[in-house]
């Protein structure tokens, strides 16, 4: 099956998921290991760490900081992200990056060979707690302090998410007053429906069945196209080209704003949140980690990590790095 480059999906047919099928991510390519002096250096320095600053052990009390990813674009970014806002801290940092699916990094969480990763909340919470039923970014932050072992530590959510999104053209949604979820239910005709083939699935809470459940949309009303690219290229076709009426898109997707989509809004949280979060070996965590891992959360946006994404796709296919020391730079965090 076919994979989509930004989708945090299940382990069994995406990465890095391993409960429920509903994120995809697969692919990703960094090779360097840039640095960033204490006091605001050059991110794309060719050294691989930071010297201590005031004759301090490298890294501090918590020593050397080892900084992975899973192994797709979009995660290796906010690897970076993470990695050159602890060495603008004075940390020392290690990178791990594209280790693989979550169970893959969730284990060298655990044995101590990477202590910081960047993860996705709702699909965090359904790794460790398959009944979980939290939607919204407060439910499942608070589910999710339940829900990790002993060892791990997930720090402050963003505001920025990757989850499952609805979209139609522009001017579908003019023609027929359709913004919303919401409104799919008074749609006149037969909705015509493409994407990864587990939008069939009754497990599947953000598919077909939730339509129905959640919104009131007539399972007769629905006719589904499968496309099995994780709302790839294949899928942002078949909408642009009216094959399809409304389209599951990842929400980071760049395609979303070259096209100008309308992703449907979902009042009622039928799709689970995924914000962006940082999960760290607890014996890790220092004021110091935290306050540099805090600061990233605080600015970063999903507009953001479409426009990142965006920049390692384009033209000038810029690597991880680099996309990753410009957005530090724009904020002010280096």
């Amino acid at each position: 099956m076919a994979t989509h480059p930004f989708r945090p999906g299940p382990l069994s047919a995406r990465l890095p998921e391993a409960v429920t099928p509903r994120r995809r991510a697969v692919l990703g390519m960094l090779a360097a290991a840039p640095l960033l002096a204490a006091c605001g250096g050059d991110p794309l320095s060719s050294a691989s760490s930071t010297p201590a600053a005031d004759g301090a052990s490298p890294g501090g009390a918590g020593g050397v900081v080892r900084v992975g990813s899973a192994n797709f674009p979009e995660s290796e970014i906010l690897g970076e992200l993470y990695a050159q806002a602890l060495e603008a801290e004075g940390l020392q940092v290690e990178r791990k990056m594209q280790i693989g699916a979550r169970e893959v990094y969730i284990a060298a969480l655990q044995d101590g060979s990477v202590d910081v990763v960047p993860e996705y909340s709702g699909n965090l919470l359904g790794y460790f707690d398959k009944e979980a039923t939290a939607s919204s970014s407060e439910e499942v932050a608070a589910a999710l302090e339940g829900a990790l072992p002993e060892g791990l530590t997930a720090l402050t959510p963003a505001e920025a998410e990757n989850k499952d999104s609805y979209n139609v053209t522009a001017g579908f949604s003019k023609e027929h007053g359709i913004t919303s979820l919401a409104d799919l239910a008074g749609y006149a005709g037969t909705l015509r429906i493409g994407g990864l083939p587990e939008l069939a699935g009754r497990d599947y809470g953000a598919g077909l069945s939730g339509l129905t459940e959640i919104y009131g949309v007539p399972q007769e009303k629905m006719a589904f196209t499968p496309i099995s690219d994780g709302g790839g290229p294949l899928t942002v076709r078949a909408l642009t080209d009216g094959d399809v009426d409304v389209a599951n898109i990842f929400s980071t997707t760049p395609a979303i704003q070259e096209n100008g989509f309308v992703v449907l809004e979902d009042p009622k949280g039928m799709i689970t949140a995924q914000n962006v979060v940082p999960l760290v070996s607890s014996e890790k965590v220092t004021d110091r980690l935290r306050a540099a891992l805090d600061a990233v959360q605080k600015k970063l946006t999903t507009d953001d990590l479409l426009a990142m994404n965006a920049a390692t796709m384009g033209a000038e296919k810029k690597q991880a790095r680099q996309v990753a020391a410009d957005w530090l730079r724009q904020k002010g965090l280096v």
